[in-house]
């Protein structure tokens, strides 16, 4: 029989499905599974119970539950990745690249070395991946990646006063637009709308289909309208409750849908 289980790599990670034919993974337990590079070490946080619309020809394999040697080889490659930060940054100055590194980690299986970096411009480091290579003897991928990313791994506080939603509980992260924002009728004023890392609000996503959905026959601000009072304008707009003013002959008046 078939089991599918979600399976996390980091504790603010994605959750990635995996399929095992033979282990029964119970929840919270560490095991060793199969991906594109390389065995890699996670931990069991679902079970899939309805994947009638998932494709398990493409799933990759949970190879074993953990033991306790398996442990060890993993907090060995947290420990030399974090050390291997040091280096890498030493040969970024060397070379006078203009890149920050943010994050390192082995796969499991150690056959690869994977790197985030963030940069303002492209950046050739191809004679980096060759020093990294000789020094750590595996495969070396470099990523750059954006603002959100590395919000998400320093993490801090939001406007709101509260842990960044990305460093907290986002496992993905969402394409976020400035509609989000309008569609919400917030000012669009920087300090409001973007976060620390920038970008867009994150938390803009939350509610945007509820507000497209009570915006639905809502008029537009400016917009001239007819009313039970007469002709007016509209000045303002109370989307959530349905409800919006209108100018009647300097006389504001109050319709709700």
């Amino acid at each position: 029989m078939i089991r599918i289980y979600g399976v996390k790599f980091k504790s603010d990670g994605k959750v990635y499905n995996f399929k095992s034919e033979e282990v029964e993974c119970p929840i919270n337990v560490t095991v060793i599974v199969e991906t594109e590079k390389g065995l890699q070490f996670g931990k069991v946080v679902s079970e899939v119970d309805n994947y009638e619309n998932i494709n398990k020809e493409n799933l990759k394999d949970i190879v074993r539950i953990s033991t306790k040697e398996d442990y060890n080889q993993y907090t060995k490659n947290l420990k030399d990745a974090k050390e291997s930060i040091d280096f890498i940054n030493k040969c970024v100055d060397e070379l006078g690249l203009n890149m920050n590194v943010i994050d390192s980690t082995f796969t499991f299986d150690r056959k690869q070395l994977l790197i985030s970096f963030i940069s303002d411009e492209r950046v050739d480091f191809r004679e980096l991946a060759k020093k990294l290579a000789a020094k750590y003897h595996t495969r070396i991928e470099l990523r750059q990646v954006g603002a959100r990313d590395k919000a998400k791994k320093v993490g801090g506080l939001g406007v709101c006063g509260r842990p960044l939603c990305c460093s907290g509980f986002l496992t993905s992260m969402q394409s976020v637009t400035i509609n989000m924002a309008k569609d919400q009728n917030i000012a669009l004023n920087p300090s409001k709308i973007n976060g620390a890392c920038g970008r867009l609000l994150c938390c803009l996503t939350y509610e945007d289909d509820e507000y497209k959905k009570c915006a639905c026959g809502m008029p537009s601000v400016g917009q001239t309208v007819k009313t039970e009072f007469g002709d007016g304008v509209v000045i303002s707009l109370d989307i959530l409750n349905r409800k919006y003013k209108v100018n009647v002959n300097n006389d504001i008046k109050e319709i709700e849908l």
